[in-house]
């Protein structure tokens, strides 16, 4: 894949950090309004994509490498598992926040409605951890897409 040109590029330029924070946002904002880790992360991913696109696979493999995606899918995955394993003794996923004062520096009010809409317990981290495998997972499919592309395109 070549480059694109001079507009394309800047259009992009000027997008990408508007679509990161969105995505980023939505990852966050799961438990609040609708969305979560695999929308977030789709839409970081696209972002990342139009990078690919805009500019050539080489120079983006220059900046993102496979062990790099790799990590990050593995930060995900374990994050996730080790946050639905945290409450075992309990129930499983359970949420270990309530009841101590870990984040919030005093113990936040357990229970239905009970006026503070922020305290999602675990949720806003299992979103991050999905998030993270979603983004390293979508990123890499279509990496790998661009690379066998610009690779047959070499060939003729």
């Amino acid at each position: 894949m070549s480059e694109m040109s001079k507009i394309v590029r800047t259009i992009s330029n000027s997008l990408f950090p508007f679509i990161m924070i969105y995505g980023l946002y939505v990852i966050m904002h799961g438990h609040l309004t609708p969305g979560g880790g695999f929308q977030g992360g789709a839409v970081v991913a696209s972002g990342c994509a139009l990078m690919l696109v805009a500019y050539s696979s080489g120079w983006v493999f220059k900046k993102v490498k496979e062990s790099d995606l790799s990590v990050l899918e593995s930060i995900g995955a374990i994050g996730f598992i080790s946050l639905a394993f945290l409450g075992i003794g309990v129930t499983f996923f359970y949420n270990f926040l309530v009841g101590s004062n870990l984040l919030f520096g005093e113990i936040p009010p357990a229970g239905p409605n009970t006026g503070n809409l922020n305290t999602a317990g675990l949720l806003p981290l299992m979103n991050l951890s999905v998030g993270l495998k979603v983004i390293a997972g979508l990123f890499a499919i279509v990496a790998v897409m661009a690379f066998v592309a610009s690779r047959g395109m070499r060939k003729k």
